[in-house]
């Protein structure tokens, strides 16, 4: 194809459907999960809508299978429904379906305060568990207690922390002592000398050989992605000594998302949209997140003329009133 429409969320209305679509209707409401399946009926090979297909949402329309179609939730606005599907099905595939996170548990949180950690946090609370948030300023700390964190460390209180390559012996040094520092302020925040029993992980080459050392006997290490680099290295001894076990997660499947939606509707997890660009901004949006300038989550308008509506009878209502 000569073109690709970027954008893998997404709330709207439905247009049109096509042959052979029952559960669908033209006019309905809704917002889509981004697992597009290659083979639809199978799960064999999943892909990212308008990530690695070109027909993403950043349009006036876009094109997706029956089956990525969930009901909006009514009490959101249009904006707010579309921020929250990628990152909030990923993380409650890796803590739900994956990790199979516990009442009691401890799960420490890379990134708390991001599209993906922000959910995170929530659903631990659901759950019984405790969430430790990891956080970089003091604004995201604010935002995870608000969200119900059991505890907040700010990264940036261990400088040498992250692992990087090639390391000087005085680095090196200073990576563990901060490493030993981090791990320390985890047993505070939990009452008892133990590492997090599911360590929350998305961050990769800097923070995997942490989560590795950090996570407690028999622990979860559970992974969607790495934005700091694929090539992971960490100590192994950590990982056989302690029986613990490093998950793979991908995003979600039907109906996988179909579950985490209805705690949207049922009002039991919230977007936490923080911002709204207009389509003009779009490009904006994407640097500042590439600078790590956002929290939360963001959207943008392409359809509806104004923010805060909530259903096509209010859009339509705005459109012919200008």
């Amino acid at each position: 194809l000569d073109y690709h429409i970027a954008g893998s969320d997404a709330s709207g209305v439905v247009w049109a459907v096509g042959p052979g679509v029952n559960d669908h209707e033209v006019g309905d409401e809704v917002v889509l999960h981004c697992n597009h399946l290659v083979n639809p009926g199978t799960n064999d090979l999943q892909t990212i809508l308008g990530y690695e297909t070109p027909d993403g949402s950043f349009a006036q329309f876009t094109k997706v299978q029956a089956q990525q179609v969930l009901p909006k939730p009514a009490h959101l606005s249009w904006e707010e429904a579309s921020s929250y599907g990628l990152t909030y099905y990923t993380a409650h595939r890796m803590l739900v379906d994956r990790a199979k996170v516990e009442p009691g548990e401890a799960v420490l949180i890379w990134g708390a305060g991001g599209g993906l950690g922000v959910f995170a946090v929530q659903l631990c609370k659901i759950m019984g568990a405790r969430a430790i948030a990891v956080v970089s300023s003091d604004d995201k700390a604010e935002l995870v207690t608000q969200l119900g964190a059991h505890g907040v460390i700010n990264r940036r209180d261990f400088p040498a922390l992250q692992y990087k390559d090639n390391m000087t012996p005085e680095e090196q040094k200073a990576h563990s002592a901060d490493l030993k520092g981090f791990g320390k302020r985890i047993w505070e925040i939990l009452g008892e000398r133990k590492g997090p029993d599911v360590v929350f992980e998305h961050v990769g080459k800097a923070t995997f050989p942490a989560s590795v050392f950090l996570a407690a006997k028999y622990g979860r290490i559970v992974i969607c992605g790495a934005t700091t680099g694929y090539d992971l290295n960490f100590d192994v001894r950590h990982l056989w000594m302690r029986q613990k076990r490093i998950i793979g997660s991908h995003f979600a499947d039907a109906d996988s998302a179909s579950r985490a939606n209805r705690l949207v509707i049922q009002d039991k997890v919230k977007p936490v949209m923080t911002r709204l660009f207009t389509w003009e901004e779009i490009p904006e949006a994407h640097q500042l997140m590439y600078e790590n300038k956002l929290h939360g989550t963001v959207a943008c308008l392409v359809g509806a003329p104004r923010p805060g509506l909530k259903n096509l009878e209010e859009t339509l209502a705005a459109i012919a009133n200008g």
